[in-house]
């Protein structure tokens, strides 16, 4: 029996003669792009909203790139000028999701690849257009602690968005990933570790002990939304029976770029012998794996747990 882990490419399964009376045709269907087009411009927006509109104002420093290009945009004021109020945070922000993109490229796989682009570009240039407009606007009347717990709020609901549109920001978020990766840590924890140090730096430039304190409410905040939005461990099992394994198989393997096992087994009550999908799967890639399995067959039966990948055999 092949061995049921996520590093399993899925073999061909055990022939069986299947009689005509239950041949059936099979047409797969790809989920609705405009759907993940919606979720990722909304997510976008909701992440440039926070810096924009509470973060930067507030000058908290919420760890990434974007904690980075905030730091900056107050180290370079009256520097420049052509910018008198300091580098464009959006503007700064783009130079580092370039290296982010491509460590995400590298460790994460190019499959969003696309869509990674498009959304930091977005959340880029809204940052900067939201700031012009916003310029000289009191969102919460100069409060720096409703200003993190806003922040983080929209920012953690930007990025679940982005993630459901099954994209990254190339940020953050990324490099929670990265470290997360094969460890079984959620993604959440992850982050509040990553960004912290961001945090220390900004203390360093502003020379203000209150901002790594709403810089942490931020963090925290934020960390928070994604954990109670979607509690689960960052890996769930998937069982996947159905009559039409094969050409799932390929679905799974050619439309979703995903891997797992064949395993054999039988019905309790008939005795039918059958070939069962088992995967172990990223939780951002489950709902988009369950439709398009349940469009393909929509008698299929598809069962879900966490679990653990505790190893990241290399594939050969």
């Amino acid at each position: 029996m092949p061995t049921s882990t996520s590093g399993s490419t899925l073999s061909t399964p055990t022939k069986r003669a299947i009689p005509p009376h239950e041949r059936q045709t099979f047409t797969p269907r790809r989920s609705p792009l405009a759907v993940e087009i919606l979720y990722l411009v909304l997510g976008a927006i909701c992440q440039a909203v926070a810096y924009a509109c509470f973060i930067a104002p507030a000058n908290i420093v919420p760890g990434g790139c974007y904690g980075l290009s905030i730091t900056i945009n107050y180290l370079t004021q009256g520097t420049f000028e052509a910018f008198p109020e300091g580098l464009p945070i959006g503007a700064v922000a783009l130079c580092f999701n370039i290296p982010f993109f491509l460590l995400a490229a590298r460790s994460l796989g190019l499959r969003s690849g696309g869509k990674t682009i498009a959304t930091f570009l977005l959340i880029s240039i809204c940052t900067d257009l939201i700031t012009t407009m916003t310029r000289d606007m009191v969102i919460v009347s100069n409060d720096k602690f409703l200003s993190s717990v806003y922040g983080g709020a929209i920012l953690g609901l930007g990025v679940l968005l982005t993630f459901k549109a099954g994209s990254t920001s190339a940020g953050t978020d990324v490099i929670a990933r990265v470290l997360s990766k094969g460890n079984n840590i959620k993604t959440s924890h992850m982050i509040i570790a990553v960004d912290s140090a961001v945090v220390l730096f900004g203390l360093v430039a502003f020379g203000d002990f209150s901002v790594p304190l709403y810089s942490w409410i931020t963090i925290f905040v934020y960390g928070k939304v994604v954990d109670i939005l979607q509690p689960e461990n960052p890996n769930k099992a998937i069982f996947i029976v159905s009559d039409h394994t094969a050409e799932i198989r390929t679905l799974i393997i050619e439309e979703l770029n995903l891997r797992g096992t064949f395993l054999h087994g039988s019905g309790i009550y008939a005795g039918t012998e059958r070939d069962i999908i088992f995967m172990i799967v990223e939780r951002k890639h489950v709902n988009k794996l369950k439709k398009a399995v349940l469009q393909a067959d929509p008698k299929a039966f598809i069962a879900t747990t966490n679990a653990t990948n505790d190893t990241a055999p290399k594939i050969i």
